[in-house]
């Protein structure tokens, strides 16, 4: 069944990857890469942006766009495994780590930093399993991951530009 699943990957990557689909790839991307996947977003960006640099905002937009998406998902899988703990009973000692401390110290603003790999997932899960305020929550992760994806879409065009 493994290995269905990694030829059915593989076939989606192929095609995300066709120049034709372009902006649709870099959202596609962006989402899957905002949840527990491994993959990254900011190669597909910057292969984009070096076909088509005169896209930099819609690129920026739906690139933030999928990514937010993604981060949404992670806040609305840590309302559920909440909800599962308090109706299943299993122990909630795994809430007990880095991401709840920075969620419980800086409330909402804590997640401008859900882009960074590793801790950026469990900190908009962390967010829902607390049920902090869905609209500011929503709003850093979106602010966080779209300076992010800017300051990547920058620094790619200043040096793809031989400067």
């Amino acid at each position: 069944m493994q290995g269905q699943w990694g030829a059915m990957v593989s076939d989606l990557l192929a095609f995300l990857a066709m120049p034709e689909v372009g902006l649709s790839a870099v959202f596609v991307i962006s989402f899957l890469a905002s949840t527990l996947l491994p993959l990254g977003s900011e190669p597909v960006l910057m292969a984009y942006l070096q076909l088509q640099p005169g896209n930099v905002w819609p690129a920026l937009a739906l690139a933030t766009l999928g990514n937010t998406l993604g981060g949404v998902v992670s806040y609305a899988m840590g309302m559920g495994v909440v909800w599962a703990v308090r109706y299943f009973g299993e122990s909630t000692g795994r809430w007990r780590g880095v991401a709840q401390g920075y969620v419980r110290r800086f409330g909402p603003l804590a997640l401008l930093f859900s882009w960074l790999p590793v801790i950026g997932d469990p900190l908009c899960a962390v967010a829902g399993g607390m049920r902090l305020p869905f609209w500011p929550c929503l709003f850093f992760i979106a602010l966080g991951k779209f300076l992010r994806y800017l300051l990547v879409a920058w620094a790619f065009l200043w040096v793809s530009s031989g400067v």
